[in-house]
């Protein structure tokens, strides 16, 4: 049951989405006699109104470590650095998992499977399993405000030449983590780091596109060790947009049990 139910979290957490989010997990068969609904734009508190907020809509293909790939749709509600809200759904619009990120903790369901996890910090995803990378989410909602570059990064000199790419910028994020970016123009066409298992993890970017006045890569496609693991096409992103408060909470059924147990 462990091993089942970390394939399954390690997609939010690649995708989260990334980050959206957030990352590789396998839905193959999943099915929900609930799907998730998308939280409708009622009537909500003054609070809850927010001008910078967004709304993405993507299409999601997972690859596994057999190369089959299985497709996903999936919208994210941002409100950038206060709140994050993520609907991932199968075939005929079925739900298979949720992500609410909020900055006194977050939260993710998985109502096939009765699953949950829950967790604190910006860093989404489960620790202590190298097979699952964790993620910034901040990073992941930032791809859609076309923000591609850990901010407060500066560029540094490779500790050794021998790790030189021809056309690559060296680079420290604020936290010290090292990485390395390229661009074609005004654009970032690539990003690498390594993860914590040692391998690289690199995100590239496609088919730059104007959403809303704002261009942003309409294809984004992560590799882990060589190999992609997850693609992200952009379909629609809607800006200044305000949600209702119900999209802000995701409640954990008492059947639920967390992930591991």
């Amino acid at each position: 049951m462990r091993s089942f139910a970390l394939n399954r979290t390690a997609l939010v957490s690649r995708i989260a989405l990334a980050a959206l989010c957030a990352v590789a997990m396998w839905f193959a068969g999943c099915a929900s006699s609930k799907p998730a609904v998308e939280p409708t734009a009622q009537a909500a508190p003054a609070d809850e109104v927010k001008l910078d907020s967004l709304r993405a809509k993507m299409a999601i293909t997972l690859v596994d470590d057999k190369g089959k790939e299985q497709n996903l749709d999936a919208v994210l509600f941002s409100v950038p650095g206060k709140r994050y809200r993520m609907e991932l759904t199968g075939p005929f619009g079925i739900g298979v998992a949720s992500l609410l990120w909020k900055e006194e903790g977050w939260q993710m369901t998985f109502p096939t499977e009765k699953l949950y996890m829950k967790g604190a910090g910006y860093m989404v995803g489960l620790f202590g399993e190298p097979s699952i990378p964790t993620v910034n989410i901040h990073q992941v909602a930032g791809l859609f405000e076309g923000i591609l570059l850990p901010e407060g990064y500066e560029e540094v000199e490779p500790p050794d030449d021998s790790l030189r790419v021809d056309g690559a910028t060296y680079a420290r994020e604020k936290t010290g983590r090292l990485f390395m970016f390229a661009k074609d123009g005004p654009h970032v066409v690539w990003l690498s780091r390594i993860g914590g298992d040692g391998k690289p993890e690199t995100i590239r970017y496609f088919d730059f596109k104007e959403f809303e006045g704002m261009e942003v890569p309409a294809r984004i496609v992560f590799e882990r060790g060589g190999a992609k693991y997850l693609e992200i096409r952009v379909k629609k992103i809607n800006r200044n947009k305000s949600f209702g408060s119900g999209t802000w909470r995701l409640s954990i059924p008492g059947s639920y049990k967390a992930v591991g147990e």
